[in-house]
Order: C-alpha cells, then structure tokens, then sequence
C-alpha cells in the first residue's frame, strides 16, 4: 500500500499533522504498543492524566480578595448570602469550561486567538487590560500572603510583600521538573487551606439548617446586602483567569479528532466540576465561620466593631479573641496557603498573556522575574507609604478593577467559543451559547451597575470641595462612556480570521486498512496528529 504523504501545516505556534505514513504503523516489526494499550486502559486512568489545570485555575475562586469578601459578608448577614457563592460558582464552572474547550479544540490560547482576530490597537488594548488585570488580581493575594507573614511570625506588611515575591519566584523553579509537580504541590496547598477552615468550622459548630437555607433560599435582606452579593459575585470572576486555563489544557497531548477532542472536553469539565467544588466548600466553611462567630451572644463592643469593620488583618485577631490562639494560626496558615499558591497561578497568567498577546521570546527566569515585579510594584509601594490599612484599602481597589476589566476576556470567550471559525465543529451548542451568553451579560451589567452607582454614592457624599467632584465627574463619566462603546464594539464586531484548521482526511487505503481489522491504528493515528504546543513548553509545561 503507498503511504500517505505527510504534511505539517503550523499556525501560531499551534502544530498539527494532516497526515500519517501509515506503512509504518501498520508494518514496521517496532510499533509501540504502548499507545494502543494507553487508549484502552481504564476511564479513569485516563482522567488522571487530565487532572491538574482545573486545580490551579480554582486557586482564583480561594484568593485572599474572596476571603475577604466571604468573611465579611458573614460577618454582615451570616449565612443568608451562600447562595450567590453557589450561584457563581456554577457561573465559574461554565465559562471555566469554555475556556478549556476553547484550548483544547483550537491548539490556541485565548491571548493568541485575540491576537489574530483583532486589529492592532485593540490587541494592545486588551493586551494591556490583561496585565492591569493580572496586577489587580495578584494585590489581594501578595498583600494576603504578607499578612499572614505579619500574624506568624510579626514580619512588617511591606517585607512580607518583598518575601513573597520572592518565595513565589522559587516556586516557580519547580517548573523546570514539570508543570505536574507544580500542580501537586498547588493541589496540596489547597487541601492545607480547605482542612484549616474545615477544622475552625469544628471550633464554631455552625447551625447546619441555616448554613443550607442560606444556600438555596435567594435573600437579600438587611442593610448593604444587595452591595455585598454584588461584590461576592465580582469577586468570584477573574478575568485573568480565562487567559491561563486555556492556555494550561495544551499541556496535555490530545488527539486531533473529534472523538478525542470530545474525550479531552469531557475530562476537563470534570475536574474542573471536582476542583470548583472543593472550592464552593472552602468559600462556604470561610462564610459560615465568620457569620458564627460574629453572631454570637458573647461578643465583646470591641469585637462588635471588628466584625463591622472584617478584613484580612484584623479578622485574625477576632478569631484568636473568640476562639483562641490555634485558631489564629490556623487562620494564618490557610491565608498564606491561599496567598501564595495564587501568587504562583497569577505570575503562569502573565506569563501566557505576554507570550500570547506580543509572541515575546525570552528566557523563562527573565520572564517570571519582570511578570512577578510588575505584579508586586503596587502592593509595595503601598504598604510602605499607607501600612496596613492603606494595603487594605488597595484590596478593594483591585476588586473594583477587576470587575469593570472582566468584559474585556469574557467577550471575546463567549465569541470565539461560538465560532465556527475558531472551533469548527466544537463549537458550543445553540443552548450553551444562549445560557452561557445570558450568564456572561448578566454578570456584566451587574458589574457595570455596581461600579457606576458606587461611584455616583461617594460622589454625592464626598467631602471634597464642589469643584473638585465636578473635574472628577467630567474626567470619569466620559471613560465610563468609552468602557460601555468598548464592551458594545467587542459584542457587535463579527469575528473575521478563520483559525480552526480541518482535521486530517484519509485515503480510502487508508480506510480500508483500518476497516480490515487493523487494530489500534485508528486510534494510534489520532495521537500521532496531537496538537501539542511545544512553543509552550518554554513557559513551561511538560516537555
């Protein structure tokens, strides 16, 4: 039988094989049994292989800027706003998985697809947009980690912010055995937190039928709650986030075919489930610790204040005056677990945007040290100057950041997911698009309502001078008009570049081969057309 020529057509870093010689896999004496014996081992053999970009990605939902919103919407209503974590943690499980998908079926990653797709200037917008986005999202995560530092061990709040750019960049250097030990010790990490909550829930005791009517009954009762599920829910989406899960998935070598594109689909949307899950029990066990505690009878003025007033220093020594020392170390532990893994995922996001958005070629050291400098610039200049209040406060700051910087990656998501000429057939469903749009809007006009209605509130009560609120008004109301045409331009602009490359056609011999009985070759063929990102590997992932 002749042999299928063989053709590499490469585009954007993304490799893919037309075809296969399949003389050589059907008569070569030293074909690898190996692969026809991987494909047909146990499902969940196979999941395993898929596990670890859901669990780094999850580390965004358990950042210290969530913490800080549960512990305070505890605080403020204590049980009654659970079900807005559940709710956006479903929202997360869905966009989450387009994201993968979006990876996994192109051979891209969202920066680079908005790379191609969009003229120059708006590239450089949106690549700029990301890396604000990357810095916002990492200020409550080093500010959080030297927080921590500061209740451990007495470290002032702007050496803790020095050490953890520090001890994030010597994280980092596991990369250079694989991306999976990374992904293990992040998976650790977690679990550490998760059992440090859980083992204060035990110290609490919360009412198990209010912790569930919280969480299935929608209410919105007492004063700020609607403010407050807002910016629970705000701070559930990162938009950073978007950029590194679909960039994490080409880790893994996937066959180009529609049934293993599927497969790789399914694996990922599960652990994804699994890895979001832990998370919705992490969040729960935050909020539920904090409504008991400050609900309870014996609470002294002091502590009352403290509890109207809850943010990530001085909920420490609340829990340390209401349930003793361990606890306040408990606490200590779970934030700097949180802390810093998430420094770790945020510094991988940078560096994808950068590599996706500007094809930046560079040492991977060199690449780390300037994404985690950019990163921890704003977080140490103001701990310096303002302590720990003033590094409180820029936690809020980058939350309201990150929500108006969130349509900017979801947009362009929920599009080229829906695409056929990104995703060709894998793109979503006409039931996908329409929830998943619905969800993605929603979210969206949710944000843009809290951020204009909260600036007009601190308008309307500042204690500036007349003159200097009417400049404030007439240099913001016409950005917040350009936001709106901005995120209106990226809904309504049809997409244009066609990405999504045809998968491999054989020849009827070919069919025919695999017709009579060939066993395995089929399935060997797909593993031989993987679009496997050895560009990426550079950042890096498995070699």
């Amino acid at each position: 039988m002749a042999g299928l020529q063989h053709e590499s057509r490469t585009t954007g870093g993304s490799n893919r094989v037309s075809a296969v010689d399949l003389t050589s896999i059907v008569n070569s004496k030293d074909y690898d049994h190996k692969h026809m014996n991987h494909d047909q081992k146990p499902g969940w053999r196979n999941f395993l292989s898929f596990v670890g970009p859901g669990f780094l990605v999850s580390l965004a939902y358990l950042d210290p800027g969530n913490m800080e919103t549960d512990l305070q919407a505890g605080a403020d209503h204590r049980y009654e706003l659970l079900w807005v974590i559940l709710i956006g943690l479903i929202f997360a499980l869905v966009i989450q998985s387009l994201a993968a998908n979006l990876g996994v079926s192109t051979g891209k990653h969202l920066s680079e697809l908005c790379k191609a797709e969009y003229p120059i200037l708006v590239k450089y917008c949106l690549w700029l947009l990301a890396e604000i986005a990357v810095i916002a999202a990492d200020i409550p995560e080093v500010i959080g980690t030297a927080f921590a530092l500061n209740i451990l061990f007495k470290i002032p709040v702007w050496v803790g912010v020095l050490l953890t750019g520090f001890s994030t960049l010597l994280l980092l250097g596991l990369q250079k055995y694989g991306v999976r030990k990374l992904e293990i010790l992040i998976a650790i990490l977690v679990f550490v937190m998760a059992g440090c909550f859980f083992g204060e829930m035990s110290y609490v005791k919360p009412p198990a039928a209010d912790v569930l009517k919280g969480m299935f009954i929608p209410k919105l009762s007492g004063h700020g709650a609607t403010g407050d599920a807002i910016a629970l829910l705000g701070a559930l989406v990162m938009p950073h986030n978007l950029f590194l899960h679909s960039a994490l998935v080409l880790s893994r070598k996937i066959p180009n075919s529609v049934r293993g594109i599927n497969e790789a689909c399914r694996y990922f949307l599960i652990e994804s489930g699994l890895a979001l899950f832990v998370a919705f029990l992490i969040n729960v066990s935050m909020i539920a610790v904090s409504g008991t505690v400050c609900s309870a009878d014996n609470l002294s003025s002091d502590q009352k204040d403290r509890c109207d007033d809850l943010n990530l220093n001085s909920a420490s020594f609340l829990l340390k005056n209401v349930l003793g020392k361990s606890s306040s170390t408990l606490y200590a532990i779970a934030l700097l677990a949180s802390g810093q893994s998430s420094t770790i995922t945020g510094t991988y996001a940078g560096q994808f945007i950068m590599q996706g958005f500007l094809d930046l070629k560079m040492r991977k050291w060199l690449r780390n040290l300037i994404t985690r400098c950019i990163a921890i610039t704003p977080s140490l200049i103001v701990s310096i100057i303002g302590g720990s209040s003033g590094a409180g406060r820029l936690i809020i700051i980058a939350s309201m950041i990150l929500s108006f910087e969130l349509p900017f990656a979801l947009i362009p998501l929920l599009k080229f997911s829906s695409s056929a000429t990104k995703m060709g057939p894998h793109k979503n469903s006409r039931i996908i698009i329409i929830f998943s749009w619905a969800l993605g809007l929603g979210i969206i006009c949710i944000n843009i309502y809290y951020l204009s209605t909260a600036f007009v509130d601190w308008l309307i009560h500042s204690t500036w001078p007349k003159v200097a609120n009417v400049f404030i008004g007439m240099l913001v109301f016409p950005i917040m008009a350009i936001y709106i045409l901005s995120v209106i331009y990226l809904m309504l602009r049809k997409d244009v570049v066609v990405t999504f490359i045809e998968p491999p056609k054989f020849d009827p011999n070919a069919q025919a081969v695999m017709e009579g009985g060939q066993n395995g070759v089929d399935r060997r063929m797909e593993s031989m057309n993987a679009p496997y990102r050895e560009d990426l590997a550079d950042i890096p992932l498995p070699q």
